[in-house]
């Protein structure tokens, strides 16, 4: 099986992909920008929604939250989010040359054929569109992998979208997400990865919108093989969507800790080689057994005689026990480590 990652021609090992979605607020400059600052950031991929207000919205669609003064409804809004053809493939030929894969989520039929048309590297299914077959079915016919949001949909509807795009054989991932802005730790879900894994048999990862880098690296210590995070240049930024949003300063320490993970992943330790690899350091902080004070030769040792002290590697205090009521075959001075030539033969017992 393609693992994601390869598919995108992406180092092996978690993707990380930094979500603008409409951070760009319709600024052509400012989705130009977020492209340089996620690539700097460490980022493997960005990814933008491609949103067409008539082929996506009505006039009646109400807004989630009416956070944008400048348009008088929501397919104002979507509109005024819009580029052109050849603004997305700018941004997709952009992203390229910065090293990062261009991934799109179209929220319509008409927006899968443009990121089709511009190249788009992936296409992700957003969380309240797993229900949409129509949609679901193009995203899976591009010939590029495609990423599922759980976010808005039971297992039996993410079972039918899963099916469909498996049957088209490209590479895809279903992500756990949860639609709450910011999400709660309580609410982020990450007992789901191994139950979409054992589900599906397909790579999972997370969609995350606690505005914090703490999901993101404890789903990759789980498996993850893709997450995903909003970002925003600032959290005095405007939009939607910055309280659920790392900066790209927090994606940087994001990115750093998903390689280190990964890293600490890929190589498992055998505890008794790593032990015996720090062979001077084990006699440097570890202790033996030393006379407590000068003991004279043919003294029998009691417990209070012999006391633990650094450095190591003479008898250590685990024998302590064992040696009371032995025989001194030589003098002793204090602080000196006892070996096993300054006793006389144990007694058959």
């Amino acid at each position: 099986m393609t693992t994601i990652a390869a598919a995108l021609a992406r180092p092996p090992g978690p993707l990380l992909v930094a979500e603008v979605a409409q951070a760009h607020d319709g600024s052509l400059g400012t989705a130009h920008a977020y492209i340089d600052a996620v690539a700097r950031a460490g980022a493997g991929a960005v990814k933008f929604q491609t949103h067409l207000a008539h082929a996506e919205s009505t006039p009646a669609e109400p807004w989630r939250v009416p956070f944008s003064p400048q348009d008088a409804t929501r397919y104002d809004y979507w509109t005024r989010m819009e580029f052109t053809a050849d603004q997305w493939a700018g941004l997709a030929r952009h992203a390229r040359e910065a090293g990062l894969a261009f991934v799109g989520s179209p929220f319509s039929r008409d927006a899968v054929d443009l990121l089709v048309d511009v190249g788009a590297d992936a296409l992700k299914v957003a969380s309240g569109e797993v229900p949409h077959d129509d949609l679901v079915d193009a995203c899976a016919g591009a010939g590029v992998p495609v990423l599922l949001s759980s976010g808005m949909s039971p297992l039996a509807e993410l079972d039918a979208a899963v099916s469909r795009v498996a049957a088209t054989g490209v590479p895809h991932a279903v992500l756990q997400c949860t639609s709450r802005y910011p999400c709660p730790p309580e609410e982020v879900g990450l007992n789901l990865l191994d139950e979409f894994r054992r589900r599906w048999g397909c790579e999972v990862g997370l969609s995350d919108h606690s505005g914090t880098v703490f999901p993101g690296l404890a789903a990759v210590a789980l498996g993850a093989d893709v997450v995903e995070v909003h970002v925003t240049l600032s959290r005095e930024a405007f939009g939607p969507d910055v309280t659920s949003s790392v900066t790209t300063a927090e994606l940087r320490l994001l990115a750093d800790g998903i390689r280190s993970v990964a890293t600490m992943l890929a190589h498992p330790v055998d505890k008794d080689d790593s032990a015996a690899e720090r062979g001077n350091l084990r006699t440097m902080f570890t202790r033996s057994l030393v006379a407590a004070r000068d003991l004279p030769a043919g003294h029998v040792l009691e417990p209070d005689d012999l006391v633990a002290k650094k450095p190591g590697g003479g008898i250590g205090p685990e024998a302590r026990s064992a040696l009371v009521g032995r025989c001194l075959a030589r003098a002793l001075v204090a602080d000196q480590a006892l070996v096993d030539d300054d006793l006389t033969p144990a007694a058959p017992r």
